[in-house]
């Protein structure tokens, strides 16, 4: 088993044992939740009911619950963990992948927000804190990026800051490529590029600098 296949079995595990305690009425809300996972993880670490491979794992999640509680959101990375790993979210279309990662950048507690093209651009542009984790979209060029299927047609643009390589990670795990702009007087600017799917076509990025003309922002 390798250890995609191990940390998925571990998500897996623990989702159904909370599936149980819903079921049978111990877990009725999202603290109960919280209490539940934190102790059927920290069971499974003392009794080394898994490989030693997602020991990590197993702990980091402990620490999450134990530390913040209901806001841990346990349940959401679990199944990030589960999807991520059993190749069901590359499945998905684009606007739902990268609706999804940027729901778990939300959950690491990144700050997102999608800004109107005053916002965006020009003398009243929102000043970034390069220091802050953080996610910002422009809400035109949003709208304009995807079809009705959620699928990407135009380039996507976003101004990232923070530990911008980790979130990097993440968008990768999705199917997403995130590619610096190179125009040092727009800080923070990259362009965001959507996988092609699984097909007969050629692997690769599905939008590409040689063949579409990337917006101004």
């Amino acid at each position: 088993m390798t250890l995609t296949e191990k940390s998925a079995h571990l998500a897996w595990c623990a989702l159904v044992a909370l599936s149980l305690a819903r079921q049978d009425g111990s877990v009725l809300s999202p603290a109960q939740e919280n209490l539940f996972l934190t102790r059927w993880l920290s069971t499974a670490l003392k009794q080394r009911r898994f490989s030693r491979d997602v020991t990590t794992d197993i702990e980091w999640l402990l620490r999450q619950g134990r530390q913040l509680g209901v806001n841990a959101k346990l349940v959401s990375k679990l199944n990030y963990i589960w999807r991520s790993c059993t190749g069901e979210l590359s499945e998905q279309n684009d606007l739902f992948r990268l609706t999804y990662a940027l729901e778990t950048a939300k959950n690491m507690y990144w700050n997102y927000r999608v800004l109107n093209d005053r916002e965006w651009v020009g003398r009243y542009a929102v000043v970034l804190n390069a220091g802050v984790n953080g996610i910002y979209l422009s809400r035109s060029n949003l709208d304009a990026a995807f079809d009705s299927d959620g699928r990407q047609m135009n380039p996507l643009m976003a101004r990232l800051t923070g530990n911008v390589a980790g979130l990097m990670k993440l968008f990768i795990s999705c199917g997403w490529h995130v590619e610096p702009e190179q125009d040092s007087s727009r800080p923070h600017l990259f362009t965001l590029m959507a996988r092609l799917e699984a097909s007969g076509e050629d692997n690769g990025w599905r939008i590409r600098r040689n063949t579409i003309d990337l917006p101004q922002y």
